[in-house]
């Protein structure tokens, strides 16, 4: 919850001039954290926030718009809360200010979503009171897999209010209830950079993008690696599996393998890491990679028929009795041995190359 603080931070030290902005922002961070108390047949107005810069924003506002007096209480942490709280109560004048900002209306009833004000508002209404909502009740979590920008809600009212505030702004966000309580989410990493800049968390922003852009290059970089990994092992299967059928059709064949057969098979068995290619190169004389699979094609043919006349197991029981994994280990560990062999070879043409040149 690192960013979240940091984020909120910025926030609590933003500058805003606007009047109908900071209106707005008192108005959505008290419906977001208030909570309403009849005390004598008055109104008490209380916000609960988990930052001190926070609480101390919300008093100078509500002193220096609405007028309002108000003090601050230090919850300190007790049972499963493990940080201070801070609760802003309004006593005095607590019916005048609940209707200033919109948290009830004109009969004294509670507004469900947010205050008209926000909701008919321009586009800057609309990131105040995101703003303020995030100040009272937002989370931001890391880039990665499960990055969000969080909202709780006090109902589901407010949470659609606050997601119809920020489709004005051309931000998508989905709301959703998780174990009774429902939320306001944005997950996409653009969105989140967007609505992170329309707060006005500009130096939040940065931090953000960085530290996605270096988690998505490690996830490109392990994804990357897997890729090589797995076309790695998918071709040493393929040449282990050719080498096993080759290797008991020339033992159903015995002496009666043709030649041009035998010399195809025994290229393969030779040379399982080569491609058919370079076994076509290495044929005397030289043959096409299209002649090479054609003839293993025509030696597993002929095996496999003349397995089925003897009654015996074909090419294809040897895949079963080999174990199949331990040489498909050693393949690969020959492969990457014999790339570092070609590495370590080309770094030492280069070293003696340098020197000779000069």
């Amino acid at each position: 919850m690192a960013m979240t603080a940091e984020v909120k931070d910025e926030l609590s030290r933003l500058d805003v001039t606007r009047v109908c902005c900071r209106k707005s922002e008192v108005s959505a961070m008290l419906r977001f954290s208030s909570g309403l108390h009849l005390v004598a047949g008055h109104i008490v107005v209380e916000a609960d926030l988990d930052a001190g810069a926070t609480a101390r924003r919300l008093r100078k506002d509500l002193g220096e718009i609405f007028n309002a007096e108000s003090e601050i209480a230090i919850m300190q942490p007790s049972g499963l809360r493990k940080a201070p709280r801070y609760v802003v109560r309004v006593v005095a004048g607590g019916d005048h200010l609940a209707r200033q900002t919109g948290i009830v209306d004109g009969s004294g009833r509670p507004v469900r979503g947010l205050p008209p004000a926000v909701v008919t508002g321009g586009v800057c209404d609309a990131e105040a009171a995101w703003r303020g909502a995030f100040l009272a009740h937002g989370t931001l979590t890391e880039p990665g897999r499960s990055a969000a920008l969080e909202v709780q809600c006090p109902g589901p009212e407010a949470a659609l209010a606050l997601v119809g505030a920020a489709r004005r702004m051309g931000i998508p966000a989905k709301s959703r209830e998780v174990r009774g309580v429902d939320r306001v989410v944005i997950r996409d990493g653009d969105a989140i950079s967007a609505m992170l800049t329309r707060m006005g968390a500009h130096s939040s922003v940065l931090v953000w993008e960085e530290r996605r852009m270096r988690r998505e290059v490690r996830a490109t970089a392990n994804r990357l690696a897997n890729f090589d990994d797995a076309n790695l092992r998918r071709s040493a299967r393929a040449a282990v599996a050719a080498g096993a059928r080759v290797r008991r059709a020339m033992e159903i064949l015995g002496d009666e393998v043709p030649d041009h057969l035998a010399e195809a098979g025994r290229l393969r068995l030779e040379h399982r890491q080569a491609s058919l290619e370079e076994l076509g190169a290495l044929a005397d004389p030289p043959m096409t990679k299209d002649a090479v699979a054609g003839r293993i094609r025509r030696l597993l043919a002929t095996a496999d028929k003349r397995a089925a006349e003897m009654g015996i197991p074909n090419t294809e029981a040897a895949l079963a009795d080999a174990d199949l994994d331990a040489e498909i280990d050693a393949e690969m560990d020959a492969v990457r041995i014999a790339a570092l062999g070609d590495e370590s070879a080309s770094d030492g043409a280069v070293a003696l190359d340098g020197p000779h040149q000069a």
